[in-house]
């Protein structure tokens, strides 16, 4: 590989890199729980990665979908290319081809299960603050599956 192909595949890595960072900030500041980023590069030619998140209502989810694009766009200047779900708010997907994200109830994410069927990809969790920080993100971070610490801070 010639280096300009390097730096271009090097910047195109930090963009979609950038992307998740706004995509977890923006769905923690709607409260969203089980926050995560799966590394597909090795996997996929259509995404790097996938962005998962949970709200407990469909006015939640909504609401955390609503978030990431606005703040995908007023940071990044990303637009999603593919928008589906979010007039019932049960699993939100929203495909920016960098990243795909998805928002799931509860009850959703359980049954798709999307990180048991891409389970040999990476996983990056989110960092919660630690002002923020509940029994539900303790038990998330102490999950056998959570990144390194110096993965999640290259994310978050």
């Amino acid at each position: 590989m010639t280096k300009s192909k390097q730096t271009k595949q090097t910047a195109a890595e930090a963009g979609s890199k950038n992307l998740v960072k706004v995509a977890f900030e923006a769905a923690l500041e709607k409260k969203a729980t089980d926050i995560m980023a799966l590394d597909m590069k090795e996997l996929l030619v259509v995404t790097d990665y996938f962005v998962l998140a949970t709200g407990n209502s469909d006015v939640q989810v909504k609401a955390i979908a609503d978030e990431i694009e606005k703040e995908l766009k007023e940071q990044c200047g990303a637009k999603p290319v593919h928008r589906e779900g979010v007039d019932e708010g049960k699993w939100v997907l929203l495909d920016y081809l960098d990243i795909v994200v998805h928002l799931f109830q509860p009850d959703f994410r359980e049954e798709y299960r999307i990180e048991d069927l891409w389970s040999q990809a990476k996983k990056l969790r989110a960092q919660v603050p630690e002002k923020a920080a509940t029994d539900t993100a303790a038990a998330t971070a102490n999950a056998a599956d959570t990144a390194t610490a110096a993965d999640a801070e290259a994310i978050a």
